[in-house]
């Protein structure tokens, strides 16, 4: 039998056809949020699942910007836990480390104060949702099926005849039969990184793109130790918890 808990958080998570764009389902988590029940329910379900997998090895929590900071705190309250913030570069006070990494059209910014956590530390990542688990990677490998799903901010789109990936609100790959080449997973990479041009010391331009991976890459920057990722959401059908091995990944709801 389902666990009740998690079958009211599920009953919160509404779709929306049609939205943003005709053809597409949007999932939207604002009424976990809204309920205290639900929201409850998902942070105990977090909380009971990194007990049984890692007891009291955790550390700390960190949390991603910017859904990620509407679990985080709650989560490591719940643990007993400090809450470190991963934000976008230039939102943080004194000294940093920062990442780059690729989006297909640009590249985004993430950064944590070095005093955040101590070499050896133990963390766990939390976010809302995993889509690809690199979002910049180009929409082609979302081939092979047809239609439109979305989570909180990220929409995942495909048809035989184009492929869109849109991440927190801005389009980062279209490719079309008719305009562009579709890439392999990794010729993708390579093209998202070629006009990257080197940054002063302190920035790490990532080739792997994705906000979660961009986190445990700087996190291993400040020598902490990863246990895991976790996020409330899950777009399986992106097969983005591969692109975070061999860190383990967990979530509480999948969706196609």
């Amino acid at each position: 039998m389902a666990d009740p808990e998690l079958q009211l958080v599920e009953r919160r998570i509404r779709s929306f056809p049609d939205f943003p764009t005709p053809g597409v389902l949007f999932r939207d988590i604002s009424p976990v949020l809204k309920d205290p029940a639900s929201f409850r329910a998902a942070i105990g379900l977090l909380a009971r699942h990194l007990k049984a997998t890692h007891g009291g090895r955790i550390d700390y929590i960190a949390g991603l910007d910017s859904r990620g900071f509407l679990f985080g705190p709650s989560l490591a309250q719940e643990l007993g836990l400090g809450c470190v913030l991963i934000r976008k570069r230039g939102k943080l006070p004194g000294p940093t480390v920062w990442a780059s990494y690729a989006l297909e059209y640009g590249k985004a910014e993430l950064e944590i104060q070095k005093d955040a956590l101590e070499p050896g530390q133990r963390v766990v990542v939390v976010d809302d949702l995993l889509a690809t688990g690199g979002e910049g990677l180009p929409a082609a490998n979302c081939c092979g099926s047809k239609g439109l799903v979305g989570v909180g901010q990220d929409l995942a789109v495909h048809d035989a005849g184009c492929s869109l990936l849109l991440s927190r609100g801005c389009l980062v790959a279209r490719l079309t039969p008719s305009s562009l080449p579709i890439p392999s997973p990794t010729q993708g990479l390579a093209w998202s990184t070629q006009s990257l041009q080197p940054r002063p010391t302190g920035d790490l331009t990532l080739p792997s793109p994705g906000t979660m991976h961009a986190a445990c890459e700087l996190l291993g920057r400040l020598q902490a130790e990863v246990l895991e990722c976790v996020s409330l959401v899950e777009l399986t059908s992106l097969k983005g918890r591969e692109k975070l091995a061999p860190v383990p990944f967990f979530s509480l709801l999948q969706y196609e």
